[in-house]
């Protein structure tokens, strides 16, 4: 069960609601230890100073601010500490605002708020005003030295709070160069409703269970397949090839068409194609276990090295890929 790693209150006007805090979620990793590769040794790091090789104790490390190359401004720890944002216990509510105003960029760490011992009655108030009233909390708080902003919403009779990154910690897409080129060619209208299209076949429910983390699993099974002893042989992973402009069209069409599960007609118009090729239908199956998937992806790779051999054009190849591929995920949304 988890274990509530603050408490405070939320407050808002002349209400304070006594809560505990609580993380929404728990990271899931494959961690690894550094060891000598001809004997296993166990590696361990040490703090040492650039000078002369010294190993420096924590109580004797100062925390500098680099001015210019080797140019340091010197801050001890009594001088951070003053700076310090005031350790209050409040999460003060300074706005509420509508869920769909705040980007989801600006979301960091969730976390659960639970009431404190007493509070139930104001916490179940606070819950189903916020929930009626379909708002969201902007709020500040301090945790560990720093102050956040935050964004409180209900789920069910339940408080969430997520960390916020504030305004300043965001890179606009303006500053990326090369994001959008603005003189590149424009999608054609037929283009642009058959990506619609595709897009609306592809959609479904959001259900968070059938997406799961492959590597992690597939890493853990490498890991069993070693300790039992077992050879391990390498596979050669194929990488997914861009969609080439001409070759779009094509690409949308045998896509939309895999996913209905239907052939192309020989000889229907095309957008400045000739007769459509009829794609063959997908081997793939949904992902039901790393095993199915492996076994889903090597059956691909081999029909499109036996279709390449027979003379088919790469053109082709590519598009029956992204066939198989929305085809799979569309069995996996189902």
């Amino acid at each position: 069960m988890p274990r509530a790693i603050w408490s405070g209150s939320i407050s808002f006007g002349l209400l304070n609601v006594p809560v505990k805090l609580y993380s929404a979620v728990s990271k899931k990793s494959v961690s690894f230890r550094e060891l000598r590769a001809d004997d296993g040794s166990r590696i361990r790091h040490k703090r040492v100073a650039e000078a002369d090789g010294e190993e420096v104790s924590y109580d004797d490390i100062v925390k500098g601010y680099e001015l210019s190359p080797d140019q340091y401004v010197v801050l001890t720890r009594e001088e951070l500490e003053e700076l310090d944002p005031k350790r209050t216990r409040a999460i003060e509510i300074q706005d509420f605002v509508d869920l769909d105003e705040i980007d989801p960029i600006y979301f960091n760490h969730p976390y659960y708020l639970g009431p404190d011992k007493g509070a139930e009655k104001p916490y179940a108030l606070l819950a189903k005003a916020m929930g009626d009233s379909r708002k969201v909390a902007v709020a500040r708080f301090v945790l560990r030295n720093k102050e956040h902003l935050a964004a409180i919403r209900p789920i069910g009779d339940v408080l969430t709070m997520a960390t916020m990154r504030f305004a300043d910690e965001v890179v606009s897409p303006e500053e990326i160069e090369d994001v959008v080129d603005a003189d590149g060619e424009k999608p054609k209208k037929r283009e642009l409703e058959m990506a619609r299209s595709l897009i609306e076949s592809l959609t479904s429910e959001f259900d968070p269970s059938s997406y799961r983390d492959e590597y992690r699993e597939e890493l853990l099974a490498l890991i069993e397949r070693k300790a039992r002893g077992e050879e391990v042989v390498a596979s050669v992973s194929e990488e997914p090839q861009p969609t080439k402009a001409p070759d779009l069209m094509a690409a949308l069409e045998e896509s939309l068409a895999a996913v209905k599960g239907e052939d192309l007609a020989e000889g229907a118009e095309g957008d400045g194609e000739g007769k459509r090729r009829a794609p063959a239908k997908s081997k793939s199956k949904s992902k039901s276990s790393s095993g199915a998937n492996a076994k889903s992806k090597s059956g691909s790779r081999a029909k499109s090295r036996s279709k390449s051999s027979s003379g088919a054009k790469s053109r082709s190849s590519s598009s029956k890929g992204t066939k198989s591929r929305s085809r799979s995920r569309a069995k996996a949304g189902k």
